[in-house]
């Protein structure tokens, strides 16, 4: 029997795919639950609809991302920290800072899409990753300075 899966199944397909399950199993436990429907011509029509639909959002949405890196470019970002005699900052520069500064150049990017290969506890030059889209990732350059 073949269904058109409503959300990913592990071991079995993911959202919108039409896969060939036993009969029983469609019946018992996939159509009851709302995980899948079955595979008619009326369904398939409206799954593809859906499928068109959502690869024009993820286009626009990998789009803006792009723009969104784009206009970064290669800033330098200015980070403040107290920090001691030798360099060392007390504490750590962590991505709501340097997503603060991005806001305060314009750029919106939320802190959590933003990673730090290393732990920075000293004044100097880093870079960050941040991770705009799935296929768009782009690294900003951050300077921390002592207060």
């Amino acid at each position: 029997m073949q269904v058109i899966l409503k959300e990913e199944v592990q071991g079995l397909g993911s959202q919108y795919d039409v896969v060939d399950v036993k009969p029983g199993f469609a019946r018992n436990y996939l159509l009851p639950r709302g995980i899948a429907i079955s595979a008619s011509e009326s369904n398939r029509k409206m799954v593809t609809e859906i499928r068109k639909q959502q690869s024009l959002k993820l286009a626009k949405l990998k789009d803006d991302a792009q723009s969104i890196a784009n206009a970064i470019g290669d800033i330098v970002l200015d980070i403040k920290a107290k920090a001691g005699e030798s360099g060392k900052i007390f504490g750590a520069v962590t991505p709501l800072q340097i997503a603060d500064a991005l806001r305060v150049r314009g750029f919106d990017v939320d802190r959590r899409k933003i990673s730090l290969n290393e732990d920075v506890k000293n004044v100097g030059d880093y870079t960050a990753l941040i991770n705009l889209h799935k296929d768009v990732k782009h690294k900003i350059r951050f300077t921390v300075a002592a207060e």
